[in-house]
């Protein structure tokens, strides 16, 4: 469902060795939003909801909520460092378009019409 590069994975495993609350995870998600329609939220979470979906992705516990699911089937998470920068990209083979910045996304809706957010 979800794929993360060896290098990805390292410096996720990094951030959450460097976090004082025990159990943290990796949250996933997908928000109304952005200048595409939908933006990605990515970030490091210790608390799980009813409709979470689990994964175990390298060793590094993922969490998505069920309704953001659909959205990321297939996303695939890299890190790359350039120089005094770098971070994560994400690529994600449903989206039919998205910003320069590759922070948001549109797709399709089942019937093959761009989706709309509400």
């Amino acid at each position: 469902m979800i794929e993360i590069s060896d290098s990805a994975a390292q410096r996720i495993k990094d951030m959450i060795a460097g976090e004082e609350t025990p159990d943290m995870f990796l949250r996933l998600g997908v928000n109304p939003g952005g200048c595409s329609g939908f933006s990605y939220s990515m970030g490091l979470d210790d608390q799980e909801g009813e409709g979470d979906v689990y994964l175990d992705l390298k060793g590094i516990k993922v969490v998505v909520g069920k309704e953001s699911v659909r959205y990321l089937n297939g996303l695939e998470i890299d890190f790359q460092e350039s120089g005094m920068s770098g971070g994560f990209t994400i690529n994600n083979p449903n989206a039919i378009a998205s910003c320069g910045c590759g922070q948001s996304f549109r797709m399709r809706d089942e019937e093959g019409r761009p989706e709309v957010c509400d």
